[in-house]
């Protein structure tokens, strides 16, 4: 029998729970470029294609070879901005949670393929090591009641709120950030990202009303995620 969220069957405009971790639970992310690098990835892939200024810049008599280059990669990245709506995120040192929406039955597929592979070249290239660096094919998870829908985001935001270094770790310390990188601070309006859309969440929540937040619902004392115990991580 399959094991628990590794058969997917998608819909269309489905919302799912993504996740992965390293193989053998090892890190994914090592330093805080390895963070950053992530993140780069996601924007290239989620931020819309302005090809009209790319082409204009390639064209450019002041664009450097190395410019040119660069432009070049990303008119030839795949673009999943129309088809991939991330709603939230959060990278841990040897995982990563995402709660996407996908357009067509293929898309989040076909994104975690890109950027999976993408970025398994950058770290083995980097670290100077070779073969897979997840665990297996990433685990997903339809979201298909409304707990689920507004709890799914509280589990992804605690993860990151509560992660704990202890003074021996190898883990990098992540200066300039309170927790691990997440899409917490657009939920609290700290940040804006073109590509992370908490407002169907945020809808359930008062912008007026202190205790009534989604600050005040993810940060409670006593939390209760039995409501979504099929999207946690497998043991």
């Amino acid at each position: 029998m399959p094991a628990r969220n590794r058969t997917k069957q998608y819909t269309e405009n489905g919302y799912y729970h993504i996740y992965n971790r390293g193989v053998e639970k090892r890190l994914i992310f090592i330093d805080l470029q390895d963070y950053a690098v992530f993140l780069s990835y996601l924007n290239d892939y989620l931020t819309p294609k302005k090809e009209k200024e790319l082409q204009d810049k390639f064209s450019g008599p002041n664009t450097s070879y190395k410019e040119k280059a660069r432009i070049l990669k990303l008119l030839r990245l795949k673009n999943y901005s129309d088809e991939i709506t991330v709603l939230a995120y959060c990278l841990m040192p040897n995982h990563f949670h995402f709660f996407l929406k996908q357009k067509n039955k293929y898309s989040i597929n076909q994104f975690l393929h890109s950027i999976c592979t993408r970025y398994t070249m950058y770290f083995n290239r980097k670290h100077k090591r070779i073969g897979p660096l997840y665990q297996d094919i990433y685990k997903a998870v339809s979201i298909d009641h409304e707990e689920q829908f507004i709890y799914l985001s509280k589990y992804i935001h605690k993860q990151a709120l509560s992660h704990k270094k202890s003074p021996s770790s190898k883990e990098p310390a992540l200066r300039g950030y309170e927790q691990q990188p997440s899409s917490y601070p657009e939920y609290l309006g700290e940040r804006k990202t073109d590509w992370i859309h908490p407002e169907d969440v945020l809808n359930y929540f008062s912008k007026t009303n202190p205790k009534l937040s989604y600050k005040a619902f993810v940060e409670e004392i006593g939390d209760d995620f039995s409501i979504i115990q099929n999207e946690l991580l497998e043991d």
